[in-house]
């Protein structure tokens, strides 16, 4: 353990006092109350003192303290049990439980909240949402089931007044998947009368007192948390008011004389309305139920008999009750079935595992005690046994059977008082039920004669009769006497067989079950039973809960158990106030200075030695991975051998003992070190398996690729041969043949075999074409090239002749004029070949359209004057012209770009056909001379092309007019527009 704690705070665990006396035990608690210190450890147990104050013990700064640590590792604190219990459950995959007790207010219920947070918190890492949704019911059922089930008494502010028992299911992960609360002998007389200053359930006051608004709406808000609809929310606020005027109804007999001599009345019949109302029942059928009850007779004929107004205030009593107490249960159920996990299958999800929760009411000792107290009492004698069978007896009888030698102590086994109540046919509640199930008129003083005459020989039973002494000679009862209560409980009799009985008329019951409300309905299913139906006496209300008594004891029996112990500090509910002499009967009849003798003569732990092997062997050389030694109990002793701690254990036929926590928390952190080293290894062994597997995996699925691309490589393949085998023919040489879709493999090697098929088909297309065409092939290539499909007629099926003006067809008035100016200007220039010569219509920077001719040649770029012999008006390198723009129609626009020169913006016409499309062949005849000498050529596709000419930038457009004879231009706002005559 941490040294947190100082000597000036006592010993933190009371097994290392220096002596066990009552006297060093109450020094040492008062020491540790005095200095904050409200927890203490017995062992295992926890002892906790209520400090009646907020400490700073709690929040999510502690639980990450107390979280994954050993028991022993931090000071005492509810959260330490709390870690222990969880940490038990999810290593060892066992069922635990956590028992809380004391008497009424010694802080139980505070107790069990800070477990539920503490599971809360330290659950649920990858927030899912369903784990959410649980803990989130678990943390408020616990604010609904205290409205509803808890009270102001004189001893608590905040007092159970039913016992409560939480299952709490988690799965592989340790996460909370679900859970189930099991309510104990709801305190429903409460409802009709309390003690001078105590106080009805919360909830009344939550419905009606504005001081209680805060309390009422963290209810509310818990409510519609869990799974309550508005409806049902509703319903149960009218089932409130509706018990609450029902305890406002008085009965009255009618004078005798008048009319009505002997009946019975209401006093105020608008109470009734109310009731009727907020119940959703007919009124009639209320006033009835008040007044009269009906009895079946022999047959099946029906009797009203009408009450006496003793009768009548029974009857309403008896359903005030009634009435809450199926509200309660209702609620509990309602919240259970909100909180039962959902979709488990433990084939698939696994068994879950369980932390139970116990918070049972408190030993009450008042003036007075009735049936209440002593079905209380009984159960905390009950769970007082199980402690001394856990904790005390079988420890004793272990040490005895595995061999190990220590000094027994003696202690009050207390199972004679719980046989002296549950006992069959002879026991308490045995002859009360007798009682209550006897014809006749049985009273509570016959009860108690009964009770004298089995037991007056008892060591443990008194009453008056049995022993008259002043103390008690105002007082008639019977009570146990059990040695280790200090002030043993006195309890009244009156009414013992009323409250055992529990009786409600048949009456009430079929009322509420008719009534139109659900919720209400739903309450009293046995309300459909038919009055004249002959069924079983129902058990009574004592032996339900000796039932409920034994079957809780026989499921914490069947967990590891974790106890904390609380003590109230003084009956003033005051802070830091530490009543000795009150304490020390608590002490007393809790057992815990027996508790301590035994864990100091004892062994703080003991496990079966094959079970400490499988947590510690990798502690030891001598024993990681298997030990070779003759059997487990020596593997053990070497083990303890070899860290140093053979003195501080003792070995047992079949378990080894260990004296000091501190031995274990030694172990615990040698095994904490070499676990990464193992999961490490365990982490690389498996992730080498997983390699291996996955390459073997690997190589299969390769070699099954590669076999399966050879089958689609060749099954291409030979598709590939059996459709090309007619490609040679002529004269199409497989232009229609269609090529089958290869496989991703092989789309690569496809698309160079359709490249290369392509280049032998035009290969073979080619090679049968004359020498004089293949200019003609040449140009129509390059201008496809250059035009690439934006123009989508440009003259490409028609012979081109290039020179235009030295054909008859073409020019036959001027074409000898023409070929005397070509004789003319190659002896001047000297080019070698024409490139094209056309008539055209152009237009020039002074917005003047004329007739003129287009010389190209291997040289030059020539503008000629048709109307004067063909003289040259303009000159331009060919080396100069860098490109060309046309559009996209079918008008024959051109504008020849050149460098340092003007754009020259023309239109070919006057052909023969008229119209007749050249701009292709333009194009294409200058494209492929540009790339015969290696130089570029820009060709643009445009409908509104740009231009410059001296300098300033213009616009060419093309409108299409159908009653244009001629192409020509039209000149505005320093853009040209080519109106060309559309068919």
């Amino acid at each position: 353990m941490e040294d947190e704690e100082g000597p000036e705070c006592g010993k933190p665990d009371f097994v290392l006092l220096d002596q066990v006396t009552m006297e060093d035990f109450m020094e040492n608690l008062k020491r540790r109350f005095q200095k904050g210190r409200i927890y203490t450890y017995i062992g295992e147990v926890l002892v906790s003192v209520n400090p009646y104050q907020e400490l700073p013990l709690y929040g999510p700064e502690a639980i990450a303290k107390y979280q994954g640590r050993e028991l022993y590792e931090r000071p005492p604190h509810l959260y330490a049990v709390a870690n222990a219990a969880y940490r038990a459950m999810k290593r060892r995959s066992r069922d635990t439980c956590i028992v809380i007790s004391g008497e009424s207010g010694a802080g139980k219920t505070e107790a069990s909240k800070h477990i539920m947070q503490y599971i809360a918190a330290v659950t649920n890492p990858s927030q899912r949402a369903e784990v959410e949704r649980v803990k989130n019911v678990l943390l408020k059922s616990t604010c609904v089931l205290e409205a509803f089930g808890n009270a102001r008494t004189n001893r608590n502010h905040n007092s159970s007044r039913f016992g409560k028992y939480m299952d709490i299911n988690f799965d592989f992960k340790g996460d909370p998947v679900g859970g189930h609360i099991h309510s104990y002998l709801l305190e429903k007389s409460r409802v009709l009368k309390q003690h001078v200053g105590e106080r009805n359930f919360h909830s009344f006051y939550q419905v009606l007192d504005s001081d209680e608004k805060s309390h009422y709406q963290a209810v509310m808000e818990a409510m519609r948390v869990i799974g309550f609809s508005p409806e049902e929310v509703a319903s149960v606020r009218r089932i409130l008011a509706a018990i609450l005027h029902l305890g406002n109804i008085e009965f009255v007999e009618l004078e005798e004389g008048g009319q009505e001599q002997g009946r019975l009345a209401v006093t105020e019949e608008v109470l009734v309305d109310h009731v009727a109302e907020l119940t959703a029942t007919p009124r009639e059928m209320v006033l009835r139920c008040l007044l009269a009850r009906t009895v079946a007779s022999g047959g099946r004929d029906l009797i009203e008999k009408g009450h006496t107004a003793a009768e009548a205030s029974y009857a309403r009593d008896a359903c005030a009750k009634a009435v809450y107490q199926r509200l309660f249960e209702w609620v509990v159920d309602r919240i259970n079935g909100v909180m039962e996990p959902r979709g488990r299958d433990p084939r698939r999800d696994g068994k879950d595992t369980v932390i139970g929760v116990l918070d049972i009411y408190g030993f009450e000792v008042f003036p007075v005690n009735s049936f209440e107290q002593f079905c209380i009492n009984y159960c905390n004698e009950k769970l007082q046994q199980l402690f001394i069978q856990l904790i005390l007896k079988q420890e004793q009888e272990e040490y005895e059977r595995e061999g190990i030698a220590w000094q027994s102590v003696e202690y009050f086994n207390n199972a004679t008082i719980v046989e002296l109540v549950e006992r069959p046919h002879r026991g308490i509640l045995a002859v009360l039920d007798e009682a209550c199930s006897t014809a006749g008129p049985i009273t509570d003083r016959i009860f108690l004669q009964t009770l004298d005459t089995h037991h007056r020989h008892h060591p443990h039973y008194t009453s008056r009769q049995v022993h008259l002494c002043p103390r008690l000679a105002r007082w008639e009862g019977a009570r146990p006497l059990p040695p280790h209560w200090p002030w043993p409980p006195r309890y009244s009799v009156e009414g013992f067989i009323d409250k055992n009985r529990d009786s409600l008329f048949q009456d009430f019951k079929r009322l509420l079950y008719n009534s139109s409300d659900p919720t209400l309905r739903a309450m009293w299913p046995d309300g459909q039973q038919d009055i004249t139906e002959v069924t079983k006496r129902p058990l009574t209300a004592g032996t339900l809960f000796k039932n409920s008594m034994v079957a809780l004891v026989e499921n914490l029996a069947s967990k590891e158990p974790f106890y904390v112990r609380c003590i109230k500090p003084n009956e003033d509910k005051v802070a830091e106030k530490l009543d000795e002499g009150h304490c020390r009967h608590q002490v007393a009849y809790l057992g815990l200075l027996e508790n301590v003798r035994v864990r100091r003569a004892g062994f703080a732990s003991r496990q079966p030695y094959p079970r400490f092997l499988l947590r510690y062997k990798m502690t030891c050389e001598y024993t990681w991975p298997n030990h070779l030694l003759g059997s487990d109990k020596a593997a053990v002793g070497a083990l303890l051998e070899q860290h140093g701690l053979q003195g501080d254990v003792a070995f047992g036929h079949s378990k080894l003992f260990i004296r000091s926590p501190r031995t274990l928390v030694t172990l615990e952190q040698s095994r904490a070190c070499l676990i990464p080293i193992i999961v490490l290894l365990l982490q690389k062994a498996w992730r080498g398996t997983l390699a291996r597997r996955y390459c073997r995996r690997l190589r299969a699925v390769y070699t099954i690729m590669r076999w399966f691309r050879r089958h689609k490589v060749r099954a291409h393949l030979t598709e590939l041969q059996r459709q090309f085998q007619t490609a040679r023919q002529p004269p199409h040489y497989g232009r229609d043949l269609v090529w089958p879709q290869p496989p991703a493999v092989l789309q690569p090697f496809q698309d160079i075999c359709q490249a290369l098929f392509c280049r032998w088909r035009a290969r073979q297309l080619v090679k049968n074409i004359p020498p004089s065409d293949m200019a003609q092939i040449k140009a129509k290539v390059a201008a496809m090239a250059a035009l690439q499909e934006l123009r989508q007629d440009w003259g490409c099926r028609r012979a081109w002749a290039r020179d235009y003006l030295s054909s008859a067809t073409d020019n036959p008035t001027a074409s000898g004029l023409f070929a005397q100016r070509l004789k003319t200007l190659r002896e001047k220039d000297g080019f070698g070949a024409v490139l094209f010569s056309s008539h055209v219509r152009k237009v020039n920077r002074f917005n003047k359209s004329r007739d003129r001719a287009l010389l190209l040649t291997d040289r030059h770029l020539y503008k000629l004057e048709p109307g004067r012999q063909y003289r040259v008006m303009r000159t331009v390198p060919l080396d100069a012209v860098t490109g060309l723009s046309v559009t996209s129609g079918r008008d024959q626009l051109v504008v020849v770009h050149s460098r340092g020169y003007d754009d020259l913006v023309v239109c070919l016409h006057r052909s023969r056909p008229p119209l007749d499309n050249r701009v292709g062949e333009l194009v294409g005849v200058l494209a492929s001379h540009c790339q015969g000498e290696g130089r570029p050529l820009e060709v643009r596709v445009s409908d509104c092309i740009p231009l410059t000419q001296r300098g300033a930038r213009r616009l060419v457009s093309v409108e299409p007019r159908p009653e244009q004879p001629e192409p020509d231009f039209r000149c505005s706002r320093g853009a040209f527009t080519l109106l060309w005559p559309s068919c």
